[in-house]
């Protein structure tokens, strides 16, 4: 595993310089549907995600390159994850270091070592996700995606 380079310093200078990167689900009565986001920390922006039925590495990776090909990402940024098997999976990580990005990882067990991810997906399921019951994984995947 990363070590923690982040240690809950959320306030960054620059845009592309700390991506903080996380997954959550969303019920549908079809089953869940797996959001993953990358926040650029700078603005509190999200620079890529990607949903599917399956929580995987392919998941992760999309999101990931769904950030890239938007944002160019500065030798030395910050890929701040949780410890999640998506994030250390091999091929994750070359991608990461194939484009000179630095993982960072929270603390097993630590929500707060990630709270701007958290609060995105708090804020989503706040506004959108606890007064809605999806009946499908597309009628989510609409609804998240507007």
């Amino acid at each position: 595993m990363a070590a923690n380079c982040l240690q809950r310093a959320f306030a960054v200078p620059q845009p592309n310089r700390v991506w903080v990167d996380d997954i959550t689900f969303i019920p549908t009565r079809a089953g869940w549907l797996h959001l993953a986001v990358l926040v650029d920390l700078f603005a509190r922006r999200v620079v890529g995600w990607a949903m599917s039925a399956d929580i995987d590495g392919a998941l992760a990776r999309q999101a990931l390159e769904m950030a890239l090909t938007r944002r160019r990402a500065r030798h030395g940024l910050i890929h701040h994850t949780d410890q999640g098997r998506q994030y250390a999976d091999g091929a994750y990580q070359r991608v990461l270091h194939s484009h000179g990005m630095f993982p960072s990882m929270s603390r097993k067990g630590d929500l707060f070592d990630n709270a701007c991810a958290e609060s995105f997906f708090s804020t989503l399921k706040n506004e959108l996700v606890h007064h809605h019951t999806f009946q499908s994984l597309e009628e989510a995947r609409t609804a998240v995606f507007d």
